[in-house]
């Protein structure tokens, strides 16, 4: 019998009770990027983006350049006062190619075909207003498309993430290393630029798999076999580490399960995400809340989906939303646990009434121990169920509602139903009064 949560057809705090299907791809769809606050694009293994609408579900544009599949996807917003807000789209393809596309008239704007290798990831610095690409070294681009510098060939394996951090300086996933590099523009007035090595940071075991930057002094790494590692952003050092993800006698409130061997896919971090106060894990069919001022995991939700985790985002308000390989999409409330703790015995006639010094370092110690044991759990309060195949990721549109991508080709938008329902009311009633069928009384 499977242990994941359950949740009744009646799932009050649930908004999404109306779907949209948006079809159009014909193969996974791996990638969601939002362009504005009503636009988005998706992209996957047919090499082909498509432009839509969050509101309405229509599809804007159908954009026609790569020839193999998709591998990354980055928003490339114009930063020049005198240009009008510019949507523009990077798109790297396993084609060896990245195309630069105009998100407003859906046309192709330049293609770049001078890599050597595909390109994993692809990361905008708004600051500098240059991007990289990441493959098997780092190229650094302006706008126009013209290669700035770049890194000496690093790997054969490939960069598999970067992440902008403070001081001009980024940090690259390869394999089991994070490389530090800086980059710094000629003083000379010239066009030339620099990226230079720094720093080679070791301390995983395994290749990383994920990493996020959670404001200016720290970013987050996640490895293969389930070590999440925190680093200052600023000199690089390791601050915390979480490595034992799936030991029950860690989250002793969890039942443990009975397993022969532990297989490492069960404790392989596959996404991260944060706000300033937790990140949040996605690790094996788990999901888990990390304390970064605590410096240790205050919930965990072992068993979230019957198959591994793919992506996982906080919502404004208590909420994460996480999905699965085994085509679910969940949303989960952080509430936090009630314990009780026990009352520290007294000794003698005034600590009895509650006099004295004793009393009073009793009950601090008290309190104390109430902060340390503070624990958080994740309620299971939605259950998305739609996609036939594994959910590679979502969009959160806030009160316009949700987008998923499948491996089952669709794409689809969560409604809010009571929202669409009130909407479609207000919409009819404005049509009879146009029509005149409607006599409002003043």
């Amino acid at each position: 019998k499977s242990s994941v949560q359950t949740i009744g057809e009646e799932q009050i705090q649930n908004p999404y009770t109306e779907l949209l299907v948006l079809k159009g791809h014909q193969d996974i769809v791996r990638f969601l990027v939002q362009v504005d606050d009503c636009r988005f694009a998706s992209a996957g293994d047919d090499g082909v983006i498509f432009l839509w609408n969050v509101q309405t579900g229509e599809k804007l544009f159908e954009l026609h350049g790569h020839t193999h599949k998709i591998t990354a996807i980055a928003p490339f917003s114009s930063s020049d006062a005198s240009e009008e807000n510019k949507h523009l789209i990077l798109t790297a393809s396993a084609d060896r190619t990245v195309i630069v596309w105009d998100c407003t008239s859906g046309t192709q704007v330049q293609k770049v075909s001078c890599f050597h290798s595909t390109v994993k990831c692809l990361t905008v610095l708004q600051r500098l207003d240059v991007w990289l690409s990441g493959g098997n070294d780092v190229c650094v681009w302006n706008r126009k498309l013209d290669l700035l510098c770049k890194t000496s060939h690093l790997t054969d394996a490939g960069i598999s993430a970067l992440v902008e951090l403070p001081k001009n300086c980024v940090a690259a996933a390869v394999g089991k290393e994070l490389i530090i590099f800086r980059l710094t523009a000629s003083n000379d007035g010239s066009e030339g630029w620099n990226i230079v090595e720094v720093k080679r940071l070791v301390d995983h075991q395994d290749n990383i798999l994920s990493l996020v930057s959670v404001n200016d002094v720290t970013f987050v790494t996640g490895s293969h076999v389930g070590e999440l590692i925190v680093w200052d952003a600023l000199d690089w050092t390791k601050q915390a580490s979480e490595c034992n993800f799936w030991d029950s006698s860690v989250h002793p409130d969890v039942q443990p399960e009975i397993k022969l061997s532990q297989s490492p896919n069960e404790t392989s971090v596959q996404h991260l995400t944060s706000d300033e106060e937790c990140v949040f894990a996605a690790v094996g069919k788990g999901i888990y809340v990390y304390n970064l001022q605590m410096k240790r995991v205050i919930a965990c939700q072992r068993t979230a989906h019957d198959s591994s985790v793919l992506h996982i985002e906080k919502l404004p308000n208590r909420q994460v939303i996480s999905c699965s390989e085994d085509g679910s999409v969940r949303i989960w409330e952080l509430r936090e646990k009630q314990q009780l703790t026990a009352e520290p015995a007294s000794t003698g006639f005034f600590n009895m009434w509650g006099f004295g010094r004793a009393s009073k370092q009793a009950n601090q110690a008290a309190k104390k121990m109430q902060e340390n044991t503070l624990m958080y759990f994740l309620e299971l309060v939605g259950d998305l169920i739609g996609h036939s195949s594994a959910v590679q990721m979502f969009l959160y549109f806030g009160e316009l509602g949700l987008a998923t991508c499948s491996a089952d080709h669709l794409i689809i938008l969560w409604k809010d139903g009571e929202r669409e329902s009130r909407l479609r009311s207000l919409t009819l009633f404005q049509k009879l009064a146009q029509n005149g069928d409607l006599q409002i009384k003043v």
